[in-house]
């Protein structure tokens, strides 16, 4: 495995994914064969991103969530997501670890990436995550959180922030993993 083919994953990428995920070298080469199948010049770009990410929300309208997401895994701003890139953002979403998908989410928050979080973003990014959550599921949403505003204005109550303070990301991943509330503000789980 490694570089005996063309287009075959590098060792270095390959190294740097196996250490700081927890893939193995076997299924970094799979879904790389895979990844290269769906995007042979190596990189996704933010549309097929959100076609991807709309197959996922079929009753919804994910397409602002899944720019921010697209945005908060283009570590390197070229508008594309290469394979490393990918695979971080697929490791920081489903790995077990909350503090990491934690600073994952403080930098989907994060949306002028300056290190802090307004209420602004704040609720940029609860308005993008409404539009995913279908109508019917709206409604049966408690009334103190059954708006994007809302539900930024309980947040920010949390943390004790006044209109115009900001969050740094320390305090974000505390408070969060502090109060299991507060983490059902910031996400959605779709109902199956």
């Amino acid at each position: 495995m490694g570089n005996s083919k063309s287009g075959a994953l590098s060792k270095e990428i390959l190294e740097d994914l196996k250490m700081n995920t927890r893939y193995s070298e076997e299924e970094l080469c799979k879904w790389y064969e895979s990844f290269k199948k769906q995007c042979p010049d190596g990189k996704i770009t933010r549309p097929d991103f959100e076609k991807i990410y709309a197959n996922f929300f079929p009753n919804s309208d994910p397409k602002t969530y899944a720019r921010h997401v697209f945005r908060s895994f283009d570590t390197n701003d070229d508008g594309t997501l290469d394979f490393r890139e990918y695979i971080i953002a697929l490791h920081l979403t489903s790995s077990g670890k909350t503090s990491l998908k934690l600073e994952w989410a403080f930098s989907l928050f994060d949306v002028d990436r300056n290190g802090e979080v307004s209420k602004v973003e704040v609720l940029e990014i609860i308005t993008a995550i409404f539009k995913m959550i279908p109508p019917e599921e709206q409604k049966n949403l408690p009334d103190d959180e059954n708006s994007p505003q809302k539900r930024t204005d309980k947040l920010w109550a949390y943390f004790k922030k006044r209109e115009h303070d900001k969050i740094a990301e320390g305090e974000f991943i505390q408070g969060v993993m502090m109060n299991d509330e507060i983490m059902k503000l910031i996400q959605y789980d779709p109902k199956k």
